[in-house]
């Protein structure tokens, strides 16, 4: 634990500690921040975040910036003490679940909620059948932690004052309807069970999805896709928690059928591996549980030769394969996290020939508007920050089309001013974004729009007490689920 953690406010002991003490609300974020900064700050290397050097100037951008965000606010114990709080500003764990006012910049305009149209290959509420052979199971739509990233901003976690979410809350008459889908189509071998993510799911619902797949003849693969491991790893070493020895128990019951389930897991960076994760991966490894990670390139976090090297090996030596490294999605409200595509072909480059084969994972780029992943090395072309794929593999008309990645722009400093300012003003007069957006948009300015499906209405919410008056009326956290 980093010096200036609270253990109180972080559940104190890691290991057999519980998502109960998670923080998603602006009670706890605001006393645990308070208590966890020093007074003073080092200054950031983003010229962007220079600006902040006190507590207070770190905790006005953090609430302010939650405000405006379109994911909810939701830490663990565990990933909170993973922050360095001395030096927060550039920490590479921060970034990804804890925006700052300062660095948000305008979305480039062709970025959407739902850049992936999943609902587009929905052919089921809670199933998303793009490839063939191949499809997604929506368990759930509530995860551990909410990453500003989330490819899923537009269903998953609480609603913010930003989006109206769609959410896939578990549901046996939901998932019936998705089974029977499955089992008459016998194209069908592969199901990744996701959300959300299945940390959420409780352990009978586990083993009744699973068990249900298994028993379903063409069902060869079953995927369970959990950041868990990497955001609250103590649960998996927690005997009193049954999770674990569910995922344990449909895992030889898969093998026992020559079947296959595994774990997919997602961790960003080599700081996220702690004891505690190293002590997990043991135990699921020694269980023959089979894990695999995917990461996201994310600017700040992981861009960074050296540090995606670190991160590779010391997956491998834990004995967790690098399957994939993703293009960071066209998500909005998240475009200070996002790199040029060249980026990751560079990396891609760098990296092949200093791993052996099986640790190499696939640098791939899930294609905005519904063309899913292709390694980034397929680029059909790649100019002035636009870059075109196709994906022949695809059915239809979607094996004919040409899909776009956009880069993200850089932004000038008088521009990103104006346009932050004008974010909290359309939020405090009670506008939608979809408003905003209309309105930047004919001023030639991009912002975040949410998907044509999504009808988004303000919300508000008291003010709390024992928070000054000056940070509180510039934010408005929404709370999660009561039982999540």
């Amino acid at each position: 634990m980093y010096p200036g953690t609270s253990s109180s406010l972080t559940g104190g002991r890691c290991v057999g500690s519980t998502l109960r003490n998670t923080v998603s609300d602006k009670h706890r974020l605001y006393q645990f921040l308070r208590e966890a900064l020093p007074d003073r700050l080092e200054p950031s290397k983003d010229a962007q975040l220079r600006r902040i050097r006190t507590k207070d100037d770190f905790i006005e951008e953090a609430v302010a910036a939650i405000k405006l965000a379109p994911m909810a606010i939701r830490l663990t114990p565990h990933v909170l003490s993973l922050v360095d709080w001395t030096k927060p500003l550039d920490d590479p764990i921060r970034k990804q679940f804890l925006p700052l006012r300062s660095g948000i910049i305008p979305d480039h305009k062709h970025l959407e909620l739902d850049s992936l149209h999943e609902e587009d290959d929905s052919p089921v509420p809670g199933l998303v059948h793009r490839y063939p052979g191949r499809a997604l199971f929506l368990a759930t739509s509530i995860c551990p932690v909410y990453c500003r990233f989330c490819t899923r901003s537009y269903a998953v976690g609480a609603n913010t004052d930003t989006v109206s979410k769609k959410p896939q809350k578990p549901s046996r008459k939901r998932w019936e309807v998705v089974f029977q889908h499955i089992e008459k189509d016998e194209t069908l071998q592969d199901i990744v069970v996701s959300g959300g993510d299945a940390y959420f799911l409780q352990p009978d619902h586990v083993k009744e999805i699973v068990c249900r797949l298994l028993n379903i003849p063409h069902i060869r693969r079953i995927r369970l896709a959990s950041k868990g491991l990497a955001v609250a790893p103590g649960r998996i070493l927690d005997d009193a928690d049954p999770w674990t020895d569910a995922l344990i128990e449909v895992s030889n019951k898969g093998r026992e059928m020559g079947k296959q389930v595994c774990l997919h897991t997602h961790i960003n960076h080599a700081n996220e591996i702690t004891w505690i994760t190293r002590l997990a991966a043991n135990k699921l490894f020694k269980h023959g549980v089979i894990v695999r990670n995917q990461s996201v390139l994310l600017k700040g976090v992981n861009n960074h030769k050296d540090t995606l090297l670190d991160l590779i090996k010391t997956l491998a030596d834990i004995n967790i394969q690098p399957y994939y490294v993703y293009q960071c999605d066209m998500v909005q409200g998240i475009e200070d996290l996002r790199t040029p595509l060249q980026e990751i072909i560079d990396l891609d480059k760098d990296l092949r020939g200093k791993l052996s084969g099986f640790m190499m994972p696939s640098f791939v780029i899930d294609l905005p508007g519904g063309g899913g992943k292709r390694l980034v090395s397929t680029v059909e072309s790649y100019k002035n920050g636009e870059a075109t794929y196709r994906a022949p593999g695809l059915p239809g008309a979607k094996g004919e089309m040409v899909y776009r990645y956009y880069d993200p722009k850089p932004v000038e400093t008088k521009v990103l001013e104006e346009f932050q300012q004008e974010q909290l003003q359309a939020l405090e007069r009670g506008e939608t974004l979809e408003q905003f957006f209309a309105q930047s948009a004919a001023r030639a300015r991009s912002s975040i729009a949410l998907p044509r499906r999504v009808q988004q209405e303000p919300l508000r919410q008291p003010a709390p007490t024992g928070i000054s008056p000056e940070i509180m009326e510039q934010v408005s956290i929404p709370t999660t689920h009561a039982n999540a």
